[in-house]
């Protein structure tokens, strides 16, 4: 096998690669063909979606939770104590039952995704309309917890503006 410019093109699969070098592209990747089969596929994805978002079946049940807003790693672990399932369990391994009682502990216990989005949102606008410092900072899009403004905060006050005339 010939190694190459090939197989060092950055951001292309391996498996696009030509195991000769450089392909008649000069890029050293086959052209795309559609791949015709004799039977179409048929995939039935078993998945788990609690609180309105589908979580990734192939992990650990505890790494699956915190996808939701609102759940970390604290939160997964109480409600997987709380339903009694084992912490080495994978969503795919779940029964329906079991998913069922997470999504019901879930919708019983916790705060999350939209309805916490909209309550941190009332929470900014309330401070937003005391007039508050800390809800100035957040009008002006400025950093509200008492960080440097000086040099840096540009992930707050985005790029940087020049100004005319200054120089030093």
């Amino acid at each position: 096998m010939k190694v190459g410019p090939a197989f060092s093109v950055p951001g292309f699969p391996r498996h696009f690669r030509t195991p000769q070098g450089p392909a008649s592209t000069g890029r050293g990747i086959y052209p795309l063909r559609p791949v015709l089969c004799a039977q179409p596929l048929t995939m039935e994805i078993d998945v788990a979606r609690i609180a309105g978002v589908n979580i990734p079946t192939n992990k650990r049940v505890v790494i699956a939770l915190q996808y939701i807003h609102g759940i970390g790693p604290k939160f997964a672990q109480e409600i997987i104590e709380k339903v009694n399932i084992e912490p080495a369990r994978r969503v795919n391994e779940l029964s329906d039952s079991e998913v069922l009682q997470i999504r019901e502990t879930i919708d019983r216990d916790y705060l999350v995704e939209g309805d916490l989005r909209r309550e941190t949102a009332m929470n900014i606008k309330r401070l937003m309309d005391l007039g508050c410092y800390r809800g100035l900072r957040h009008r002006r899009g400025l950093p509200v917890r008492g960080q440097r403004t000086h040099t840096n905060a540009r992930t707050r006050k985005g790029p940087a503006k020049p100004i005319a005339g200054k120089k030093k």
